[in-house]
């Protein structure tokens, strides 16, 4: 399969390791309100590289983390049991949206 038009790469900035086993789901805001495209798991890389279809057409997505399953997993509690991240997509040709994740924090960015 080709690269999805989205992907993800989870980083657990308190262990300083890939996140792996990090339940991720893709969605996009419809009229109707949010439809699910896509979702996945994080390799022992803490990324999903086919995540929904290789071209998306414009509009508004989220990427949805369940973080607290990340957490349980490992003996830690989480302050933030799942992160939403909302984004656009426009005509590029790839988007990119890492999760840098701790159990009290989280950040992300546009990546390449």
């Amino acid at each position: 399969m080709s690269t999805s038009h989205v992907t993800t790469h989870v980083l657990d900035t308190g262990s300083g390791r890939p996140a792996k086993d990090v339940p991720a789901s893709l969605h996009r805001l419809e009229d109707a309100g949010w439809t699910r495209i896509a979702e996945g798991m994080t390799d022992s890389d803490g990324r999903v590289k086919e995540l929904g279809p290789a071209r998306l057409p414009s509009g508004t997505y989220r990427l949805t983390f369940d973080t607290g399953t990340y957490f349980a997993a490992s003996g830690t509690e989480a302050f933030y049991p799942e992160v939403t991240l909302t984004f656009s997509v426009g005509s590029e040709e790839h988007y990119h949206v890492p999760l840098l994740l701790s159990p009290f924090a989280y950040s992300t960015y546009r990546g390449s």
